[in-house]
Order: structure tokens, then sequence, then C-alpha cells
């Protein structure tokens, strides 16, 4: 019996080790409270996020949306509301508990039989705090504005708007309107008539066609109402919170009461001021009887979104939280901070997206307000959000796409008319350091500029010649029809536009140089150009020709059946200018080089590994693949850049090699606990707090860890270690969707959707490197 009894406890004991976990277990569960902002808790639904924490026996938080710019393109909070209880539960730590509660999309704060759940709804921009508690309560709701009057801006507080460093005179941040009014406090921010769209314009030289060109900031009001049925308004004080001074409006409860909510109506609208009001007062009006549907609506929506797609793991035999824990745990808590902005007009910023905090969290130097975060916030630096973006592939989240390939479209119209009026050409001109209405950023396209200087160039070292990193998101909007099989004929015109800029443009440079147009094999020449900010003054940049040849071959192949017979001709044309991918030796092996020739190197980028993410020319499964091998092992640029931090994509090259070992270390770095509180608050790395292109860099790499797809096969766990167990559902093309259980080095669960695609699985799980070269 005793045998038995061992024998039994052994087994139970391998199987409680073998599990995987389940997304409750990555719930994020605080037992103590909170010393500052910095140790928050992200939360969110629609396009609103919120950092919630207790601090000494009070409940904060800060809540922001998307679009949300003020005349100088600065993404601001909408503010902080702090809540006090009389009697206070929140005394000390003693039974405190703060909870994400990741499967239904909401925060749980509770202590001394006092429970107050925290949820955005999905579908109506509401933010809801429901309190109940076992004794009558006073709540006391406080909404702390530091936009309570103007404010001058100045030396490196502009680098969260549009001025950055170069700032013409003071600026002004002016202040907000807020009132107590109907029992409630109304508050919103108007834009004056003046931005730095119109600044840019005649900056820019681009007058002639201001009338034309869509200006994203104008007549922009947004802001909300704070109303509770028990609350009525209770006057104002000053304080001051880290370094910002600011004014409290307080409502307070009418009676103490077991049960209590407060409900924060957002609107943003490009209008007149009456109209954005009316919009307000039908958004109060249609919450009335509402809120518990919208509730099971909104826990309906975070059900789907994780069973969608998921990445769980576990180290092979380990039940402690260990190193592989943390990555699964993070990939789950990173996407939940991505789907907080599901629905959002503009896209999820990379430079800390709607969860920044007071930034001397970040550089105790930076003691500036609530909306400071560094790299701006109506810029959008493309080669970022490329990153923040590309993981929604994958996971399925389509839905969510929209709003950063949308953005696009929006500004097309801009970027074309730039190509008209200095070049007198075709096609839409995107730089790098873009503003949310298609022009450069001011700063980067620099003030103080030789007067010849071509006016459609940024006078930036890093920036000159970098018109290539829209491909990507051309990319993007296929892959919506190539995995989900979308009517993507909207983006059609855009994609055409973007290839022809380089066509039209660096034929247009030829002239200006010589005779003669394309090079002696009829291809373009692509000078001057740019490897990524890396290196400057190329000619030949592989990541441009790889994104061209790339975007050419896939736009034909899945929307020849949509376009004209003009563009199918011109398209056809287009790829056969093209050039041909630069090589080079090292060490006697055949490499990847950046480019065919470049003059300096400016930055740390890899782009000669391009052709292999985000491009897929070369990879496990792909000819020659040894040429891409040797670029990784020999390329000494490559290896002196080599690091996870930030935007760096070592893990994801690593993986799409099908290096086990490499992608293993690199994308343990990368997503292992971030130096917070909230393990995936990352960064700053070479951005902000949290680093979203770091957490969209890491999703990637996990991804492509477990599932490739090559030529119409898919291959699972092309980089992923024996001993890490694992259970994922991703998506493939053809609406594919894969999912897979891996414990203790055997693959125990495999379900494709549809089925018939289950005959394209190889399961490449510890195969040797020499056994993936002869893949092809």
């Amino acid at each position: 019996m005793k045998n038995l009894i061992f024998i039994f406890s052994f087994f139970f004991t391998l199987c409680i080790k073998a599990q995987i976990p389940v997304l409750d277990t990555y719930n994020q569960v605080w037992k103590t409270q909170s010393n500052n902002s910095s140790e928050s808790m992200p939360l969110g639904g629609s396009d609103i996020g919120m950092n919630v924490w207790v601090e000494k026996g009070d409940l904060y938080f800060y809540f922001s949306r998307s679009g949300t710019f003020d005349e100088h393109n600065t993404l601001l909070k909408l503010g902080r509301v702090k809540i006090t209880l009389t009697p206070n539960p929140f005394k000390d730590n003693e039974g405190f508990h703060q909870e994400l509660k990741l499967k239904d999309g909401y925060i749980l704060v509770g202590q001394n039989e006092t429970k107050i759940k925290l949820w955005v709804d999905v579908f109506k921009p509401i933010i809801h705090v429901d309190l109940e508690n076992k004794n009558p309560l006073k709540m006391t709701a406080s909404y702390e504005s530091w936009r309570y009057q103007n404010r001058i801006s100045k030396g490196k507080e502009n680098n969260a708007n549009s001025y950055k460093w170069a700032p013409q005179g003071d600026l002004v941040n002016f202040k907000d309107s807020i009132a107590f009014e109907n029992n409630g406090l109304k508050f919103y921010h108007r834009n004056r008539e003046q931005t730095v769209f119109d600044v840019a314009v005649k900056q820019q030289k681009m007058e002639s066609v201001k009338d034309q060109m869509m200006n994203p900031i104008a007549n922009l009001t947004f802001g909300g109402f704070i109303k509770g049925d028990n609350l009525k308004p209770d006057g104002t004080y000053l304080g001051k919170y880290q370094d910002t001074d600011f004014k409290g409006f307080s409502l307070t409860s009418v009676k103490p009461s077991k049960k209590q909510s407060l409900e924060i109506y957002l609107n943003t609208s490009q209008s007149d001021f009456s109209t954005w009001n009316n919009g307000l007062q039908s958004l109060i009006v249609s919450n009335e009887n509402t809120a518990k549907q919208a509730e099971k609506n909104t826990i309906k929506w975070w059900n789907n979104f994780w069973n969608r797609s998921f990445i769980f793991t576990q180290k092979n035999q380990s039940t402690e939280k260990d190193s592989v824990y943390q990555i699964g745990q993070n990939y789950q808590l990173f996407r939940y901070m991505l789907g907080c902005n599901a629905y959002g007009k503009y896209p999820t910023k990379f430079n800390g997206g709607l969860f920044t905090v007071d930034p001397v969290y970040t550089n105790k130097d930076l003691s500036f307000t609530p909306d400071f975060r560094n790299w701006g916030g109506g810029t959008m630096t493309a080669q970022n959000q490329r990153l923040v973006y590309h993981p929604m592939v994958k996971s399925g989240d389509f839905d969510m796409m929209k709003s950063q390939l949308d953005y696009y479209l929006s500004i097309l119209k801009n970027a074309e008319l730039r190509s008209k009026v200095y070049w007198k050409h075709n096609g839409a001109s995107f730089t790098e350091q873009l503003e949310n209405f298609g022009l450069p950023n001011p700063a980067e396209y620099e003030w103080k500029r030789p007067a010849d200087y071509d006016p459609g160039m940024e006078y930036n070292a890093w920036l000159e010649y970098e018109w290539d990193t829209v491909l990507e998101f051309c990319q993007m909007m296929l892959q919506q029809k190539e995995y989900a099989g979308e009517d993507i004929q909207k983006y059609n015109s855009f994609i055409i536009s973007c290839l022809r800029f380089f066509d039209e443009h660096y034929q247009y440079l030829a002239k200006q140089r010589g005779r003669k147009v394309l090079d002696g094999n009829g291809h373009l020449i692509l000078f001057p150009g740019s490897g990524a900010e890396t290196y400057k003054m190329a000619n030949n940049s592989n990541s441009t020709i790889s994104a061209l040849k790339v975007i050419t071959e896939q736009f034909l192949n899945l929307s020849e059946k949509e376009l004209s017979e003009e563009d199918i001709e011109y398209l056809r044309g287009f790829q056969k200018r093209i050039p041909p991918l630069n090589f080079g030796i090292i060490e006697n092996h055949k490499v990847l080089v950046p480019a065919k020739s470049w003059e300096r190197i400016n930055n740390s980028e890899i782009p000669q590994l391009y052709p292999v993410y985000p491009w897929g020319i070369y990879g496990v499964g792909k000819p020659d693949l040894e040429t891409a091998l040797n670029t990784w092992k020999y390329d000494t640029d490559a290896i002196k850049f080599r690091s996870h931090i930030g935007w760096k994509q070592d893990n994801i090259f690593s993986a799409r090699l099908g290096l086990t070992e490499e992608a293993k270390k690199y994308n343990l770095l990368k997503m292992s606990n971030s130096e917070r509180r909230f393990p995936a608050f990352w960064g700053p790395g070479y951005d902000w707090v949290p680093d979203h292109n770091w957490g969209g860099a890491g999703m990637i790499g996990m991804q492509e860890m477990l599932l490739q797809e090559v030529n119409g096969k898919i291959y699972l766990f092309p980089a992923w270690p024996k001993d890490w167990n694992v259970h994922f559902k991703l998506h493939a093309s053809q609406n594919t969707t894969v999912e897979a259980e891996l414990v203790s080095g055997e693959l125990k669960v495999l379900k494709v959707i549809p089925e018939e695609r289950k005959k394209d699985i190889i399961n490449l799980l510890g195969k040797s490197e020499a056994e993936k070269m002869k893949l092809n």
C-alpha cells in the first residue's frame, strides 16, 4: 500500500509539474499598496487606457484616450481621478488585494469587505467605477487637473510635442475648461485656431495646396463628463502630485451608501463645440439603464479576444514561476495592453501607448507634467510603430490593425501632394518621423536649412532619404487578405501610390544627374537611399529592394482580380525595374550586405537582415538559407549591434533563421519581467515607458519561434526548445488557426482549422540547423 501511495504521489507530482499555465495564472495580484503612479496597473478597452493604483489609502487612476492631440500635437492625458472612502478601508496593507482580471478585462481592488471594480466599456467610451461595501461608506471622487491654468513649455519638455528641440518662441500649453454642471463635472480641451499644422505647412512650403490638405487637429475638442447617482459637487482644492501642481474638483456622496458608482463619459470630435457637447449628452443618455448589459458585452468581448489567440509557457518539470513562465505571462499582458486600443481612431503609440505616467519615474531629471512622453504625441515613427502592429497578424487581431492602416489612408492625399508640389511627379512621399497630418516633423525637417536645399527633404542625418518604412504597412494591408480573407480594395490605390513614388522619384533623381533614368540593366538606381537609419547615402539598399520586390509580387498575386488592366500592366513593368539584392564575402562566406555601397553609419539597426524579417526572402524552408545564416554569424556590424533592448530585432532574426539557442537567449532577455511593478512596462530602451515596440518585437519573436509558414507549408516549432512546455494558438494564411500543446518534449495536442490544412504541418521540434537547411 505504501508503495502504491508513493507511486501515485510521484505520478501526481509529475502531472502537476507538467501542467501549462492558463490565463488566470497570469492575473496580476498585488497584496500591498503602491508607492506612486509608476507602480500602477493598466486597464482599458475600446480606445481608453487607465493606470490604476492605491497610494496611502486612496485609489488613483490616470485616464487617456487615443487621438487627444492638442494644438502642438502633444497627446494629452484626460486627467487623474482620486477616490477617498470614509471610513477608509485602505488604511494599511493587511488584507489588501488589487488584481487585474485578464479574462474579463477589469481590475478589482478590495480590503476589509470593500470591493471596487473598475472597467471600461469596449463599445462606448465610458469608464465605470463600481463600489460595494458591507456597511455604508462616504465616497469622494476628485478630478485632478494640472491643466487648470496655462503653462509655458520649455527645453526638453517640448519633446512631448511636435516642436521638440526647436520651438519657435515660447509655447503655451493652454488650459482646459473645467466646471461643475448638473451634479457632475464637465472637462474639455478645445484646440485654438493656430496649430502646429499651420506652422509645418508654412515651414515646408506647402501653402499653395493647404486648402486641399487633411488637418486632424483643427477644431478638435476632447474631454468628458463625470457623474454618479449619489454624488454632488463638493468644492475645489489645490495640491501637488510628484512634480506637478494641480487643482482638484470634488464630487462627494449625498449620503453614505453600501453601493455607489462613478461613470466618466468621454467624447472626441473635430467639430464646433455645440456638436461636441450634444454628442457627449447623447452618450450619457444612451447609458441610462444599460450598464449591466454593457458590462456583459464587454466581458464577452474580452473572452473572445483571449480565445482567438494565446501563448502559455512553462519550463519543463518546473512548478515555479521561472523565466520561461515569465515570457508567456508577459506575452499575454502586453497583448492585453494592445487590446485596450482595439478601436481607436489613431494607432497605439510606440512610446508608451495609453499608459504613460509621471515622467520623473522614467527619468528623474524630467520633472514635467504627466502629459510628457519622449518622441512626441502626434508624431508617428514608422520603424517603431511597425513592431507594435506586426504581431497582430499571427495573433489574428485584424480588427485592431485598422487603426494603424486607416491612419495611413487618411494622410495619403497629403503625401501625394508633397510629391506634386516638390518634384511634380506622382506617388505618395512618406518620410520617417511623420506627423499625423502626413508631413515631416518640423524639428526633424529642420529650421536652419541651406536656402537651396530640396524642400521635400528632411535636413537630418538620420532620416534623409528614408522613404521605405511605409512599405511594411503595405505588407500588413496585404496580410489582411492573405490571412483573414478580407476585402482590401480600399488599400489598393494606397499601395500602388507608395510603389509609384519609388519608381518615379528615383527616375526623377537620376534625370537630375544625367541623361539616363535607369542603369545599364534597365533597373532603378536607388540613390541616394538609406538602410534604415543606419547605412546612410546608400546605393541600392537591400532593405528597400526587398520591400519593393515582396510588396509588388504579393500585391499582384493577391489582388490581380481586383486591379485594373492598367494597374496590372504598370506593376509588372515596375517589377522589372526593381534592382537585384546585393551580396558580399566575409571570411570566404557569402553574406547579405546592407547596400551596394554606403557613405557612413549613423545608427545601430541591422537592415542587412531585413530580407529575413520582415520580408521573408530568406529563412527556414527558403532557398539559400546559408547566406542569411552567414550574415548573422559573420557580419561584424550585425554582431556589434546585437541586443534585446527596445526595437532591436535579434530575437526575431534568430527565430526566423531557425537558430533555437539564439532565439531562446534573446527572447528570454526581451520578454522577461520589466524593472517595474507591472512586468510588461518595459523601457525606456531608446524611447519611453512602457516601450511598446519592445513588447511588440518580443511578441513577434515568440510567434516566430513557434510557427512559420513557407510556400503553403506550416512549420511547427522552427526555433522552440524541446524542454519548454507551451500551449499556443496562432493564425496562419488562408483563415487558418493552429493550436498546439507541447508537454515534456512531446506534442500532446494539435488542432488545425480548417482540418484540411493539417496535411501542411511539418513539425521541426528538435531538428538541427543542418536539417533545417535541407528543407527547401
